[in-house]
């Protein structure tokens, strides 16, 4: 009878909920393009990589990127509708629903980037096109209040007619919240605000300047604060920037390219997309439009510099977006033009990436990633 020991030790196991398994995680997807129609829900299994199928959430067009609300139940989205562009704000329930109880028009046009400030007072877009930043207040419900616009100005003019005027492409907030932070691909810098959170205004601060031509487009915060990792999406690079938390001023350090120059010579167009930064602090991620891969790069903790340690292919076309889930054990990868986002387990240790067969979904058009815990 020794056979059936491990048997009933398994069973016992189950039976008194000894073994531990992830629950499924929630995720949203902002879509833009031809055949979507607005938020899309699915949920992703850590233990196997396994995705259901994604189902519409909310009816949109355009919604393009998403931000939460503070409170964790509210979602907002970029969007269009009748011929206007603004923000959309969504009441979320269980099982991915959402009930849409707000929206605003933003005067200058569609959005590129939306983000909430952590106090829940307002949240910021960045108008791509209309060459600005939006400053839309919240109430206490989370309800949209009329935008304020604040107007990029110049160009480098190094890239014609990507760099000839204005271009804001992110917008984000400095770990303590008392700055706003929006790259300018047109103005080859990092736009600085500085926020006042009680009143729910802001005013120009500082510029952080990047390499001639690059092209900023994301960035992120290292995990200590003390560094800025800057996306150049024309130069496919990172520029490391130190960031003086006191003064709110951010001065540019190293540029690593995110891929060699024959790497970016055997594609016809290549563009970087989205940068992120794991948790344990050690790994940043990048994508590379045209090349379909993600960059690892190993982080220097002393001094933010970046070496390129892995160049992974992300198994879809023109990854726009990617994001880690919420115990950053997976990066996923939303690949616009195959429709697709592919996960790839993530080593703890070493960061590098890894591919499981399968671990696919089909979504129209995917821009944005967004997980719910």
């Amino acid at each position: 009878m020794k056979f059936l020991k491990p048997f009933i030790a398994i069973t016992f196991l189950f039976a008194t909920g000894s073994l531990s398994f992830a629950k499924p995680i929630e995720v949203f997807f902002g879509t833009g393009g031809r055949g979507t129609e607005g938020i899309y829900h699915a949920t992703f299994n850590p233990d196997n990589g396994k995705f259901t199928s994604a189902k519409l959430a909310a009816k949109i067009g355009s919604p393009g990127f998403l931000a939460h609300h503070p409170n964790g139940t509210i979602l907002y989205s970029l969007g269009r509708w009748d011929g206007k562009a603004g923000t959309v704000g969504y009441q979320r329930s269980a099982g991915g629903e959402l009930k849409e109880f707000t929206r605003m028009v933003c005067p200058d046009g569609g959005g590129a980037h939306i983000a909430v400030h952590p106090s829940g007072k307002f949240l910021l877009t960045a108008q791509y096109g209309g060459g600005s930043t939006a400053f839309f207040p919240l109430d206490a419900k989370g309800n949209l209040g009329e935008p304020t616009i604040h107007e990029h100005k110049g160009g480098s003019k190094v890239v014609q007619r990507r760099q000839d005027s204005p271009h804001p492409h992110w917008c984000g907030f400095s770990p303590d919240g008392k700055f706003a932070l929006v790259p300018d691909l047109g103005l080859d810098q990092i736009v600085i605000y500085k926020v006042n959170a009680e009143k729910t205004g802001m005013a120009p601060h500082a510029l952080g300047q990047s390499v001639p031509g690059g092209g900023p487009r994301h960035m992120r915060f290292s995990i200590d604060g003390k560094f800025i990792y800057l996306l150049n999406e024309l130069s496919l690079s990172v520029t490391t920037f130190a960031w003086d938390s006191k003064n709110g001023s951010a001065k540019a350090l190293t540029t690593t390219p995110a891929l060699s120059e024959e790497a970016k010579s055997a594609e016809s167009f290549n563009s970087a997309a989205e940068i992120l930064v794991h948790p344990g602090g050690e790994f940043v991620y990048s994508s590379n439009r045209g090349h379909d891969s993600v960059t690892l790069y190993h982080a220097k903790p002393s001094t933010g510099e970046l070496k390129v340690e892995q160049i992974q292919p992300i198994r879809g076309a023109f990854p726009r977006n990617i994001n880690l889930t919420p115990r950053a054990d997976w990066l996923l990868a939303a690949a616009a033009d195959s429709n697709t986002i592919a996960a790839h387990r993530i080593d703890q240790t070493t960061g590098r990436l890894t591919y499981q067969r399968g671990s696919v979904i089909n979504v129209p058009s995917p821009i944005c990633i967004l997980f719910v815990e």
